[in-house]
């Protein structure tokens, strides 16, 4: 017995109309009578479809500003009637019901209106659809016998059975279906967390649930064994890697797009112009500076060998001059972030360097807003959710602990070093001077081990420089490593049992020590 079921009767009711007549138009070729409400019906009226208006079918007008329009037996039992069942399709006879083979709906744009600027709650709640989804679960669940359509990219697929088969097959109702009910469920989600409030206080809800859509496959992931994809959250507003324009540069890898977030959430951590360097997901260079070019030579300097191949973040839109200096001759780069670029730096970037229109130029637009404020990790049978680490701390709320105080000159260095130290893999150290990197320990099993890597990296460079850890230092072997090297002041949450021998050594050395009593850990 074929699962074909023609098609004679469709009823479309949608919000988004983008691709509907000439979806209509090819159903009406096939012989399909249509049946439609209000706004949808006109729009197919004046593209020239004959449309029967469902309230002279329901013999119920439509009322209260729409809300009330196909919710009534006529419409839902001619949805969920059973074409195998005698009883249903005796009832359906009794009652004048039209069989409905294809259902078209799309809600109202309800994420659209919450997410625009100065939107009332009213007008969000009068965007929350009832109907629509009401049919769009009843066609979903006779999936036997209805084929639902909610979303334009579907209408090529289901014209395309038309053609062949004269209906739908069983195989295109079933995928219908289950992306039907993934449409409602984004839909009731981003409904549910518009209620409760974008901003997650006090406790953490009861249950979490995740509404992404696949934005694109990439071509592997972390290592060309591994499937990747890469999906979106509707609800991030903020700047972010995800809805960046790519305006040159080859397609961007899965370690691409994490090396480029990393970049970018340092950079929008600073009000004065910054630059990033990141490398396998750590900075080995970042900078500021009075303006972004500076702030780009210093950042670029942190570690020049490492800086080969890295991924670069701007606060700042990237200019002539700042293009020049990435041209320069022995540089490499994978990527870039930005909020803009001028017309004249991408030229330079996309035609003057060996790599020419390789590098990936991604624009995401003003760093206005801060990014997402809860962090979501996944772990096996299940997900973990944190406060973002991005509660801020001022000089004036930490505390010198050394008998030598820390000098007006050094203050800058320190704060920056402190900032950057919340980026870094733990066990983390990081050697700043001049308001820039010159040294990064990362994720080293021994904080020692960070210390001495920083310290190589930074070279004689290491003199005269500002040590920030992310936690306290369990041992005094860091500060002695640390005061060989040269360095002139130390920045660390404290809170160690031998905090005292930790201070002690400084004071030997005559090295003030800053106690911040926050721990930065990023693991």
């Amino acid at each position: 017995m074929s699962d074909i079921v023609p098609v004679k009767n469709a009823l479309i009711s949608v919000s988004d109309k983008l691709g509907l007549a000439d979806f209509a138009i090819g159903l009406v070729q096939s012989g399909v009578t249509i049946y439609s409400t209000g706004g949808t019906r006109k729009h197919l009226e004046e593209s020239g479809v004959a449309v029967k208006d469902i309230a002279e079918y329901t013999g119920f007008p439509e009322m209260m500003d729409g809300r009330v329009k196909t919710l009534h037996p006529k419409v839902f039992g001619g949805i969920l009637g059973m074409r195998d069942r005698r009883d249903h399709t005796q009832s359906m006879a009794d009652h004048g019901m039209v069989a409905f083979d294809v259902v078209v709906v799309n809600l109202y744009p309800f994420e659209a209106t919450a997410a625009r600027v100065g939107a009332t709650r009213e007008e969000c709640i009068e965007q929350i659809d009832i109907g629509g989804p009401s049919l769009v679960r009843a066609a979903a669940k006779n999936q036997n016998d209805v084929a639902i359509v909610t979303s334009a990219q579907q209408y090529g697929d289901v014209l395309e059975q038309m053609h062949l088969f004269g209906g739908t097959n069983m195989e295109i109702r079933r995928r219908l279906a289950a992306e039907a009910f993934e449409h409602t469920a984004c839909y009731d989600r981003a409904i549910a967390d518009y209620l409760r409030g974008d901003a997650m206080t006090g406790e953490f809800p009861s249950s979490m649930h995740l509404s992404l859509s696949r934005k694109t496959s990439l071509r592997y992931g972390e290592n060309p064994h591994q499937r990747a994809a890469l999906y979106s959250d509707a609800s991030v507003k903020s700047a972010n890697l995800v809805s960046a324009r790519q305006i040159s540069g080859k397609e961007l890898s899965y370690n691409n797009l994490l090396d480029l977030d990393a970049a970018l959430e340092i950079v929008r951590g600073f009000a004065e112009p910054a630059v990033s360097v990141i490398k396998h997901n750590n900075p080995c260079g970042a900078a500021t500076g009075p303006k972004i070019a500076a702030a780009c030579q210093k950042a670029m300097a942190g570690d020049p060998l490492s800086a080969f191949g890295s991924v670069l973040g701007f606060n700042r839109t990237v200019d002539v001059e700042t293009a020049e200096l990435l041209c320069e001759p022995g540089l490499f780069l994978e990527a870039i972030v930005a909020p803009d670029f001028e017309a004249s730096a991408v030229g330079l970037l996309t035609t003057r360097p060996r790599w020419k229109d390789n590098v990936r130029l991604m624009q995401v637009g003003r760093l206005d807003g801060t990014g997402p404020a809860i962090q979501r990790r996944f772990i096996s049978g299940g997900m973990l959710v944190q406060d973002a680490d991005r509660m801020t701390s001022a000089p004036l709320q930490w505390k010198t602990v050394t008998n030598t105080q820390v000098g007006d000159k050094l203050w800058d260095d320190i704060s920056f070093a402190w900032e950057m130290v919340r980026h870094v893999k733990s066990n983390a150290i990081v050697l700043a001077k001049d308001a820039s990197l010159i040294g990064v320990g990362a994720g080293q099993m021994s904080r020692v081990d960070s210390v001495e890597i920083a310290i190589d990296k930074a070279g004689d460079r290491a003199s005269g420089s500002v040590l920030a850890s992310d936690a306290f230092f369990p041992f005094p072997d860091s500060i002695e490593a640390a005061a060989d090297a040269g360095v002139i002041a130390v920045v660390q949450p404290g809170g160690s049992r031998r905090d005292s021998e930790v201070i002690d050594a400084c004071n030997q050395h005559g090295i003030p020590m800053v106690l911040t009593g926050r721990r930065h850990f990023k693991h």
